[in-house]
């Protein structure tokens, strides 16, 4: 009798309760996501090889405890210990190029790579009946709508939980012996790009959404166009709701191209009136006209700008979130009364939009968490007056349009981080006349008070003093939550004991 061939072996572990023991597995990686992938197939039988150089060291000492054993090559290496493991499938962590010398030995070699999330799909039923999924992405603005959507399945009494690149891995929240009605997943281009569309690891999700497209990670995906089709491959499949942003065309024409289930509907949002089948905003008051029969003629209320105002959720593109969510929090018949009650509950993370203190009427802003130009777009378009703290890595993206863009509502700008120069020349070619300061120092610890002082130079009452770096952080601090941390600490020490008692959040 023929043995059956590895493809068609991989093609029947489908379930958690398939026959994954023996079988041999490799994980590129050891963050937080190939831990998970490493523990699970562990705890499945499976002979685990994890491939990191540079490994948490914490969770090193833990994989002798789970069964697996760790190889730590150089990043060009492929080391002897994997190709004498003869993997059948590797898992690759979210953080792996594409051309990356151990993805393109798996290909040369036939091996089915999968990312974390075409693994947790295909265990997603080790509890009971699997949660239905609900699919998140875009360049700007996912942590904060899957906390949105989840908050509002959970106001209705549904088990949710947030998960994917939010921080929690899906991997962990299949396993949770509860089980989940729903689970909100947020998904970054790089785990897009790992997704197969068709076959036995196709996601197959409740509602999707794609919120917004700018470019952004070109460094890794190598062009705007494979980035925007890393994107697309969220609506793959849908069976309800493809929920698509009316104000950024790119995403319609992903929902118009995409091979969704018979019955699935195209759900539009913007700031605008709704038409049928939309979300928007008629007279201050934020409407759904897609969920409800008479929807040619009438529209739910769902809230007010008014109300998102006194809780401090009325920048414009956090607006655009809470109508994205509760597009997809009613596809999945949760109430607009239980959607007002989840959204008078809700604060946002820290290093969005966060107001660290007003003092002389000048606000100070930490919004470190805009990384790329299009999350700083959004962030400017929220105040009329500023003093911008911009730069970074930009990670091969143009800032050029930004400036010229914002030039009328900017009084100084400050520029921090490596790649100040192209900066440099964006405020030169566009705003000759502007204040411009570049904080040029190398130590780390020094940045923020230098750059928060030279803001404090320029502000005048009225004015925003705006973190909104457009760029990625790990040029000089670990992350962009470090960087907002110590900007806040900053301003806080430049201003002394009057920023004490106004500071709106710690």
């Amino acid at each position: 009798m023929a043995l059956p061939l590895m493809a068609d072996i991989l093609e029947r572990l489908t379930s958690w309760h398939a026959d994954w023991s023996g079988l041999r597995v490799a994980v590129l990686g050891l963050g937080v996501t190939g831990f998970a992938a490493a523990d699970t197939l562990a705890e499945l039988g499976a002979d685990v090889l994890v491939v990191a150089s540079t490994p948490d060291e914490e969770r090193a000492k833990l994989l002798p405890v789970i069964g697996a054993r760790l190889v730590q090559p150089s990043d060009t290496e492929i080391p002897p210990e994997l190709v004498d493991h003869r993997p059948e499938v590797l898992i690759a962590s979210p953080g792996y190029h594409p051309d990356h010398a151990l993805l393109l030995w798996a290909a040369s070699n036939g091996i089915s790579v999968w990312g974390d999330i075409e693994l947790a799909w295909r265990l997603r039923d080790k509890v009971g009946t699997p949660a239905e999924w609900i699919l998140v992405t875009g360049t700007n603005g996912k942590t904060t709508t899957v906390q949105l959507t989840a908050s509002m399945l959970a106001a209705a009494g549904h088990r949710v939980a947030p998960c994917g690149n939010i921080g929690v891995p899906v991997l962990d929240a299949i396993r949770d012996p509860e089980g989940w009605d729903a689970l909100v997943v947020e998904l970054s281009s790089y785990q897009l790009h790992h997704l197969p569309t068709r076959g036995p690891g196709a996601l197959m999700p409740w509602a999707s959404v794609c919120l917004n497209v700018a470019d952004d990670h070109l460094d890794w995906h190598g062009s705007a166009a494979a980035y925007r089709a890393a994107k697309a491959t969220v609506y793959a499949n849908t069976h309800t709701a493809c929920v698509y942003n009316k104000a950024d065309a790119a995403t319609r024409i992903m929902v118009e191209n995409a091979d969704v289930q018979e019955g699935a509907r195209a759900i539009g949002f913007d700031l605008g009136v709704p038409g049928p089948s939309d979300f928007g905003i008629v007279d201050g008051i934020l409407c759904d006209r897609a969920f409800l029969a008479e929807r040619q003629q009438q529209a739910l209320e769902i809230t007010t700008l008014a109300d998102l105002a006194a809780a401090g959720l009325d920048a414009p593109h956090i607006v655009a979130n809470i109508l994205a969510a509760s597009a997809l929090a009613r596809s999945f018949d949760v109430s607009p009364a239980d959607i007002r009650t989840a959204l008078a509950d809700f604060s946002l993370d820290a290093h969005r939009i966060e107001i660290i203190t007003v003092v002389d009427d000048v606000r100070w802003v930490d919004d470190s968490k805009a990384t790329n130009p299009h999350a700083a777009d959004a962030s400017l378009r929220a105040f009329d007056s500023v003093v911008w703290l911009v730069g970074g890595l930009l990670k091969g993206v143009d800032i050029d349009d930004l400036v010229a863009s914002h030039v009328p509502r900017l009084r100084a700008a400050v520029i921090i981080g490596v790649d100040r120069s192209a900066l440099r020349a964006a405020f030169a070619r566009h705003a000759p006349e502007l204040p411009v300061i570049e904080i040029d120092t190398t130590d780390s610890a020094l940045v923020m008070p230098d750059a928060v002082s030279a803001a404090a130079s320029f502000a005048r009452a009225g004015d925003v003093v705006l973190l909104a770096p457009a760029s990625a952080s790990m040029d000089q601090f670990a992350s962009y939550s470090e960087r907002g941390r110590l900007f806040a600490q900053a301003v806080r020490n430049h201003l002394g004991g009057e920023a004490g008692d106004e500071s709106a959040r710690d």
